[in-house]
C-alpha cells in the first residue's frame, strides 16, 4: 500500500519549509528565463543579420555563444543571491 506523506504545520512534503520549495520552483523558472529569452533573441537577430550581410552561419552562432555567456553569468549571479540571502537567514 502506498503511504501519503503527511504535511506538518510550515513544512512541505519531504521535510523541506515551503519557502524553500516556492524558492525552487521559482530558481526552476527564472533559469528557463534566462536561458531562453538571450539564446532566442540573439540567434534571430544573428540569423536575420546572416541573411542580410550573407555571412550565415557566423553571426548566428556568435550570437548564441554570447547568449550561453550571458545566461552562465546571469545563472551565477542568480544563485549567489540565492545562496547569500539563505546563509543571512540561518545566522
Amino acid at each position: 500500500m502506498i503511504e501519503i506523506p503527511k504535511k506538518t504545520d510550515g513544512q512541505a512534503v519531504g521535510g523541506q519549509p515551503k519557502s524553500m520549495v516556492w524558492q525552487a520552483i521559482g530558481f526552476a523558472w527564472d533559469f528557463g528565463i534566462i536561458v531562453v529569452v538571450p539564446l532566442v533573441a540573439l540567434g534571430v537577430l544573428g540569423r536575420f543579420l546572416d541573411k542580410r550581410l550573407n555571412t550565415s552561419p557566423w553571426l548566428f552562432l556568435g550570437g548564441a555563444i554570447l547568449a550561453i555567456i550571458i545566461s552562465t553569468i546571469l545563472v551565477v549571479v542568480r544563485l549567489n543571491a540565492i545562496i547569500a540571502k539563505t546563509t543571512n537567514r540561518k545566522k
